[in-house]
């Protein structure tokens, strides 16, 4: 069974992607996903935050005329949150060493503005990183912002990190545009080497009984996958760059779904959370006996024969139609 595939112009052991989680915040962790077999990692995200704080820093001493702050001293303003830019590119060295010449190493840049932090760009190529994902987690709070400038903030900081770097660039975006297919061609258009479908944000929530908002991070659920689905679906055959697929994949029967809609990997951190890194194997086994039972002998032949391309599949208007005609006749009697 040839379950080998490519990816950003890399070619892959398998379509299965660990993404940025946890998991592989530590070479321990990485190695033990090479070892279970996954196809290539996705390091946790440099945030603009950091970069930024640095560059604060380092602006401080040199007008202070210092080289490192005294013991005991530190700069006021604190960082986001570690690891700091320094111990991420040794978090890449360390990441490449652990996963091996047959497992890529992905470096996460996450950030909104245009400006000097995508020049780090250069260095996670330098320090060994086979590509970027560039995750652009940007949630407009101000009402009046335009449409069309919250959109061209992603195009304008792919352009930005695409000019720092030779290695492939792949953009993770979340579903949350007016049109969000014509995002996609734009980011294909604007030189992405892949998209990653969709950014899970933030789920806020407010309990009536403390009053209190809470702020915190749920892992996903197979209910989830069906709208990045949907989209690959959709744009299979639209753009030129690679697909990635990442939220709801539980099981080997969710890898199998996200590569009849399209997809050209399937990423997952949930799943691997759940059930440790090891299960990574049996993502992989499930996913080979689920070919074999079907007759495919490569993962090229099942991807997008349910794809929107093939005509079959996609939210259209018609199954919009349709499901509602199921739904009132199921529930009628």
């Amino acid at each position: 069974m040839d379950l080998t595939t490519a990816y950003l112009g890399m070619r892959l052991r398998n379509p299965l992607i660990a993404s940025a989680g946890p998991l592989t915040s530590t070479a321990d962790g990485v190695r033990r996903l090479a070892e279970a077999g996954i196809g290539a990692v996705v390091l946790p995200s440099l945030f603009e935050e950091q970069l930024r704080h640095q560059a604060d820093r380092d602006s401080f001493l040199a007008s202070a005329g210092m080289d490192s702050f005294p013991a005991g001293v530190s700069y006021v303003p604190a960082a986001t949150s570690d690891p700091g830019p320094h111990r991420y590119l040794h978090l890449i060295e360390e990441a490449v060493a652990a996963a091996g010449p047959g497992v890529p190493v992905i470096a996460s840049l996450n950030g909104v503005s245009t400006g000097g932090w995508t020049d780090y760009a250069t260095a996670m190529q330098e320090a060994g990183a086979a590509a970027i994902e560039l995750n652009i987690y940007y949630l407009p709070g101000d009402p009046l912002i335009p449409a069309r400038d919250a959109e061209r903030r992603c195009t304008e900081v792919l352009i930005s990190v695409k000019a720092a770097v030779r290695i492939p660039v792949a953009v993770k975006i979340g579903p949350y545009f007016s049109s969000p297919g014509e995002m996609a061609t734009l980011l294909d258009h604007a030189g992405a080497d892949g998209l990653v479908l969709f950014n899970r944000f933030m789920q806020t929530d407010i309990d009536p009984e403390s009053f209190t908002v809470s702020l915190g991070f749920r892992l996903s659920s197979p209910g989830e996958a069906s709208l990045p689905r949907a989209w690959i679906s959709l744009l299979r055959g639209k753009v030129g760059c690679s697909l990635a697929a990442t939220t709801g994949v539980e099981t080997a029967a969710d890898v199998a779904a996200y590569l009849l809609a399209g997809a050209d990997v399937v990423m997952t951190t949930s799943a691997l959370l759940r059930h440790g890194p090891g299960y990574a194997a049996d993502l992989l086994d499930g996913l080979a006996g689920w070919m074999h039972r079907k007759g495919f002998a490569t993962v090229a032949e099942p991807r997008g024969l349910l794809s929107a391309e093939a005509g079959l599949a996609g939210p259209r208007r018609t199954g919009y139609l349709s499901a509602i005609e199921q739904a009132t006749h199921a529930f009628s009697s």
